[in-house]
């Protein structure tokens, strides 16, 4: 008998990330995703009706507006990689906020504060509530856990009522409402 291999994806999984933003709250834990392998037979299919098992994939893909504004969502999240300084860059709802961030090597770094126990000054991000502020931050936090899609310099994306965009220097994101917001790259950066 000849034997292939079926794989079943069980789950989805949503980026989720352990984020402790400085002073901030606990983050959900990771989405997981359960794949089964089974072996298949290539014999005749029986005559009795049986459970039958689907695979769907689902793609994200980029679309650009009239405004050329160009979205890379996974659901309501935005992410993207801003070609100068390589950052990685998202748009995201969160359990207790909505924020707008980008991670990645820059500088200068302000002090590390008391209250920030893990990775400081990783990267910088602008929430619903205030002025933007540097991460503390215990992994990676803007990423869909894929490839994400690379942001051309002049190029926006924009979600949850949050803008940023690709700039020569690294990449900029505001909150539309209130203008705070941050500029960020390798050799310099700015939180407003």
């Amino acid at each position: 008998m000849d034997f292939g291999r079926v794989v079943i994806v069980t789950g989805a999984a949503v980026a989720a990330f352990a984020v402790a933003g400085c002073g901030g709250s606990d983050a959900p834990e990771a989405a997981t995703v359960g794949v089964v392998s089974a072996p298949v037979s290539s014999a005749p299919a029986p005559t009795t009706s049986a459970p039958t098992a689907t695979t769907t994939t689902v793609t994200a893909t980029p679309t650009t507006t009239a405004a050329a504004t160009t979205t890379y969502k996974r659901n309501e999240a935005v992410y993207f990689t801003a070609p100068t300084g390589g950052f990685q860059c998202g748009i995201i709802e969160l359990a207790t906020r909505v924020e707008a961030g980008c991670q990645g090597p820059t500088a200068p770094i302000p002090p590390r504060p008391d209250n920030c126990m893990i990775a400081w000054g990783t990267g910088i991000r602008v929430t619903t509530a205030g002025p933007a502020e540097f991460l503390c931050a215990g992994g990676v936090v803007y990423t869909s856990g894929e490839d994400d899609p690379v942001l051309p310099v002049g190029q926006s994306v924009a979600s949850f009522g949050f803008t940023c965009t690709s700039t020569h220097a690294g990449a900029r994101c505001k909150n539309d409402e209130t203008g705070h917001g941050f500029e960020i790259g390798p050799e310099s950066n700015e939180t407003f």
